[in-house]
């Protein structure tokens, strides 16, 4: 029985081990950082090639300095990134160390568990051991039940040594893996260095930028006036074909429901011949109970949504916010939608209906979703495009040389025209996003639409 015992808790022991799953390892997303810290860098370089293009032509330093601005705020999350992938790889290091630990635990288990079997086998060796083991059964399914032991330990003692290969192995990849980890925790760290070290020069530069500019105030003052009017006016055009357009799509509807009210009338009844009874009211002629007149219900009417097709423009529109594609290839972001202060006057606030995106020399505008070309205006040299997408609407302002013209239909990424230079000389469009309600329509915030692919 005591044999038995043995064996019976041996067994139990293996099979425990062998069952005892490894803690969870952690996700790696360092192909996702990676790709990030790309795109950003990308984004860096395209920034620096229109600066060094700005910077070829002194009386563009409001351009330079959004440029600046734009590259310095791809650095702090181009340190954002890195620093978010060194807690990744320390939370990594963390839990590969933990099952580094406990795989060399389990190795020490399996190990002393494996040599207790050699031990126990070694001095059971003997054919008489075995045979006494069996015949002292206290009867033939007792005996049976011992050989099974006897079996299924020699099997056990093969599992062992198997797993012992096993967990070996997966001692030996883990700390492979978590030397590569702190290798690669120490190269981010090198870059996190070097990327704050020019974060610190090119915030110098932008502050040079500012200094030079705040000895130009009147005439930034000038520019920023003379801007204001013309957004307002432009704001005002687009305002008023939105107006024109919501009580276009009213007056057909209205005109819709007066058709199939007329269509689902009941036919008038013929008068009856019957005399009429004394002192009925006069125009009855029949003894019959007047019908009270039905009102037909006031119908809630959705502005532009006439046609089922404008629906579905509309619900696909709404169902791409955050994923348009930009109006231009190419670009960075240099005015911001909303109110905020100037970037050196700070105590003037800029009013922006939209986005301003500096772009590239020769670039094209492109729509940015299906749709029907509802104006092309201009308010002074250069020329504006209004693309309608059912109840909402695109603004592709600060044209030149314009490809569509009114009521054409556009199809996602077709060229409106070429991007025109701002007042000095860099290619810049002014992107907005209507949105048409009852009785009154909506600014929306470009940035909120359009995707981070471009």
């Amino acid at each position: 029985m005591r044999v038995t015992a043995f064996l019976l808790c041996l067994l139990l022991s293996v099979t425990a081990i062998a069952q005892k799953q490894l803690p969870v390892q952690y996700t790696m997303t360092k192909e996702q950082y990676e790709a990030e810290r790309q795109k950003i860098l990308d984004a860096i370089n395209e920034t620096q090639q229109q600066l060094d293009a700005i910077k070829n032509d002194k009386k563009a330093t409001m351009s330079q300095l959004r440029a600046l601005q734009n590259k310095l705020a791809d650095r702090q999350r181009l340190i954002g990134n890195i620093n978010q992938q060194l807690d990744n790889i320390d939370n990594t290091i963390k839990t590969s160390s933990t099952e580094v630990g406990s795989l060399k635990q389990q190795l020490e288990r399996l190990k002393i568990r494996y040599a207790q079997s050699i031990r126990y086998a070694y001095e059971t060796r003997s054919s008489y051991d075995m045979l006494a083991f069996l015949f002292s059964s206290s009867s033939f399914n007792d005996a049976m039940r011992r050989m099974k032991y006897l079996k299924k330990f020699r099997e056990f003692r093969k599992q062992q040594v198997e797993q012992i290969r096993i967990t070996e192995n997966q001692l030996q990849h883990k700390i492979g893996v978590l030397n590569a980890e702190k290798a690669q925790k120490d190269e981010l760290l090198v870059s996190q260095v070097q990327q704050k070290q020019v974060l610190v020069k090119e915030t110098d530069e932008q502050n040079k930028v500012i200094q030079d500019l705040k000895g130009k105030e009147s005439q930034l003052l000038k520019e920023i006036e003379k801007n204001r009017k013309t957004a307002a006016r432009i704001s005002n055009a687009i305002n008023t074909m939105i107006e024109r357009e919501i009580k276009k799509a009213e007056e057909e509807e209205r005109k819709k429901a007066e058709l199939a009210a007329k269509a689902n009338a009941p036919a008038k009844p013929a008068a009856s011949t019957k005399p009429a009874k004394p002192g009925a009211p006069e125009g009855v002629t029949s003894n019959e109970p007047v019908s009270p007149r039905v009102r037909e219900p006031k119908t809630e009417l959705q502005p532009l949504l006439v046609t089922p097709t404008d629906v579905a423009l509309s619900a696909n529109f709404e169902g791409n916010k955050g994923k348009l594609y930009w109006p231009v290839e190419k670009g960075y972001i240099s005015g911001h939608f909303g109110v905020h202060p100037h970037p050196v006057e700070h105590q003037v606030m800029i009013d922006n209906d939209g986005i301003d995106i500096q772009t590239a020399a020769g670039s094209e505008a492109r729509a940015v979703f299906d749709g029907v070309v509802l104006s092309v205006f201009s308010t002074g040299d250069n020329s504006i495009v209004v693309v309608k997408h059912a109840n909402y609407f695109t603004v592709y302002n600060n044209l030149s040389n314009v490809l569509v013209k009114k009521d054409q239909a556009v199809s996602v990424k077709q060229p409106l025209g070429t991007v025109a230079e701002n007042e000095e000389g860099i290619p810049t469009i002014k992107f907005q996003i209507w949105k048409a309600a009852k009785g009154k329509s909506t600014k929306l915030n470009p940035e909120q639409w359009i995707g981070k692919a471009r």
